[in-house]
């Protein structure tokens, strides 16, 4: 079994785009533009309505945030100030009167 592999030379590429190039007129080749939409049916999920979580379970649940917040080894500094903005964050939130529902 034999290959045989044929390229093209840059010579015999500069005069195809060479030939390519010629002066078209706008005015004749313009074509009006038709869309065309195509309606796909939509595809939704029933949103289930759920309760809404304790107060109390959302705390332990921040606490929780908080702790896991703690275990991270940042990268560099600015790592480092992300994560300290968003503990500040969640300290804010568990020591509030009342958290915020999601």
């Amino acid at each position: 079994m034999a290959y045989l592999f044929l390229g093209t030379k840059k010579k015999d590429i500069g005069e195809e785009v060479e030939q390519d190039v010629s002066p078209v007129s706008t005015k004749d080749t313009t074509a009006p533009v038709v869309e065309m939409s195509v309606s796909t049916p939509l595809i939704t999920n029933p949103v289930v309505k759920r309760e809404p979580i304790p107060e109390n379970q959302q705390r332990e649940l921040l606490k929780w945030i908080l702790e896991e917040k703690r275990k991270i080894k940042p990268k560099d500094a600015e790592e480092k100030q992300k994560i300290d903005e968003e503990k500040a964050l969640i300290k804010k939130l568990i020591r509030s009167k009342s958290v915020p529902s999601v």
